[in-house]
């Protein structure tokens, strides 16, 4: 596995991970790209996407292909990401505090049809919460929408 340059990618990569196998496959940034945009994403993008960032052809997503995609959509169109991505934010923030709790994550999710508990709902916060404080900022919510 590719040396992550910082401890973003490496817990950006690891929850998109779900099953720890050092690879993120077509249903694991499917299941992610549904929960950070609210909505669904048609098989031809997904598809598409995978098809892009999988350089070596295998039907996964390595480190370094992950983070190569990464910093590929960095890189691109950030201002239209930016007013797509303040919007997905608003959907999830509910309880008025500006961020993402594990409760107001819990019910957008559901609404997605994804039931998940609230202990659930914290160990995917954990996973994005770069600064330990047990929710998720805009930043955090944005670095987590860069795929």
């Amino acid at each position: 596995m590719v040396a992550f340059a910082s401890a973003k990618f490496r817990r950006v990569f690891a929850a998109f991970d779900q099953d720890g196998d050092g690879k993120i496959s077509e249903a694991e940034l499917c299941l992610f790209m549904k929960a950070a945009l609210g909505g669904d994403v048609s098989a031809k993008e997904m598809q598409a996407l995978m098809a892009t960032a999988d350089t070596d052809g295998d039907g996964f997503l390595d480190a370094e292909e992950f983070v190569r995609l990464v910093e590929e959509t960095a890189a691109g169109t950030q201002d239209e990401e930016g007013d797509r991505c303040r919007e997905a934010f608003g959907m999830y923030v509910m309880e008025g505090r500006g961020c993402i709790a594990p409760l107001s994550l819990k019910l957008m999710m559901s609404r997605l049809g994804l039931h998940l508990d609230v202990d659930e709902c914290q160990a995917m916060i954990r996973r994005f919460d770069l600064n330990g404080d047990g929710v998720l900022t805009f930043d955090e919510f944005k670095t987590m929408m860069m795929i």
